[in-house]
């Protein structure tokens, strides 16, 4: 790739060094996971994928063709994620899209020996403690599912539309911070395109840029 092209790239990815400052997070980006990001598009088929979640059920986009999918990567240890369960912004979201027959699949990418890393037991408490209300927990220690579609923080939320086409990545709402009293008041991203997926128009604001926690993959 031309240095100046994947230079590029990688500007796109970075969430704002100031957040990152004032949160006290590093920064990540691994070349592969730009690569990745840059072949995951909103318009262009979802790419296909077969994970396992924390009951040991397997599943694969084909099995929800004709579904609407949402793809929320987590860390419960991460304060931007905690800002979103500890408000119940994420669980509300949750309840709402799978009310409506919307598949949520929660993805834990965190590595073994890595922040928000969890076995299956502790996901389930996770979910029992928080009242989350996911389709499935996905747990994906050795990062294969983040890498294919470039996670790069948590949350990163990706909406796949019932033709299987991408229809939106990115952030959950426009208040890039971990402060609780934000998701007051935020333009929330995610139930605006549920909603226009659902009334068969386009997402208006189809791609956000994430921001939150770097997904803590291994080596």
């Amino acid at each position: 790739m031309h240095t100046n092209v994947k230079n590029s790239l990688i500007s796109l990815a970075v969430v704002p060094a100031s957040l990152a400052a004032i949160a006290g997070f590093s920064l990540f980006f691994k070349t592969d996971n730009v690569v990745a990001a840059t072949d995951v598009k909103v318009g262009a088929p979802a790419p296909a994928f077969t994970v396992t979640d924390s009951n040991g059920k397997k599943h694969s986009l084909s099995d929800f063709k004709g579904k609407t999918v949402v793809l929320e990567w987590t860390n419960h240890e991460c304060p931007f994620v905690k800002k979103h369960y500890e408000t119940d912004n994420m669980q509300k979201l949750q309840r709402a899209a799978t009310a409506q027959g919307v598949v949520w699949l929660s993805v834990i990418s965190s590595a073994p020996g890595q922040q928000g890393f969890v076995d299956a037991a502790k996901a389930n408490e996770l979910t029992k403690s928080r009242n989350a209300s996911p389709t499935a927990v996905i747990l994906d220690p050795d990062g294969t599912f983040g890498r294919l579609y470039g996670a790069r923080t948590t949350p990163h939320m990706f909406i796949i539309a019932p033709d299987g086409k991408l229809a939106y990545m990115g952030a959950i709402d426009d208040k890039p911070s971990a402060n609780k009293n934000d998701v007051a008041g935020a333009r929330n991203y995610i139930s605006e395109a549920l909603e226009a997926i659902k009334a068969g128009r386009p997402v208006a604001v189809a791609t956000t840029q994430p921001y939150g926690c770097s997904v803590k993959y291994g080596k």
